[in-house]
């Protein structure tokens, strides 16, 4: 079992959470790209001022969901949005899928492999 937090160290995960759900500038979002806490960079992924800029950067988080609120997010480049897929049928999941929905919600044809037709 880990570490019990503190009630600083708790404090201080609070804190960033709202930062993260408060930013507006891409300055702003900057410090929640390395955060250790993906629930914290995930948060800031869901920000309705996430730019594509901060979007396309949130597009290579190791944790999942921070990916699939790229792939859901309206500021999302469909660019983004296209690398999130994964050619690979093995390594498809979870965020393969929502990009997915995404691009097809949006009119993009899929072929039988799974990946865009003419993108």
């Amino acid at each position: 079992m880990g570490k019990k937090k503190t009630d600083e160290e708790r404090a201080d995960e609070q804190r960033r959470y709202l930062l993260a759900s408060a930013a507006v500038s891409d300055e702003d979002f900057e410090q929640f790209f390395t955060d250790p806490n993906q629930a914290i960079r995930n948060a800031a992924a869901l920000n309705p001022d996430a730019s594509e800029t901060v979007l396309a950067r949130f597009a290579s988080d190791r944790f999942w969901s921070t990916r699939i609120a790229v792939a859901e997010h309206p500021n999302a480049s469909r660019a983004t949005v296209l690398g999130l897929l994964e050619a690979s049928p093995s390594k498809r999941g979870v965020v393969h899928h929502a990009a997915k929905r995404r691009l097809e919600s949006e009119g993009v044809e899929f072929g039988e492999d799974g990946m865009p037709v003419g993108e």
